[in-house]
């Protein structure tokens, strides 16, 4: 099966992710393990946390040049979003 693209991305909190892809399934992705690694220390900043955006077409995820998620990173390693609950950004 051929990775979905990403049609929308909100943050939530505690470095959590909402991603919905356009086969209509949503994931959330938890972003707290990332921020060990150098390359996302910069996520620990909510106000740069909040600013994430989905990438053209799709492939991806990206707060800034240097700091971005592929889809199949989003997909495969995202749980269910079944508890539509979950606490989000006001």
């Amino acid at each position: 099966m051929r990775t979905p693209k990403i049609l929308s991305v909100l943050p939530l909190k505690n470095k959590k992710l909402l991603v919905r892809f356009t086969n209509g399934i949503e994931k959330i992705y938890d972003c707290k393990p990332l921020l060990k690694r150098e390359t996302f220390q910069l996520l620990k900043t909510e106000a740069l946390f909040k600013s994430v955006k989905v990438d053209a077409g799709g492939y991806g995820v990206s707060w800034n040049d240097n700091v971005d998620l592929s889809e199949y990173e989003l997909w495969t390693n995202g749980m269910g979003a079944e508890d539509k609950k979950m606490p989000l950004y006001e």
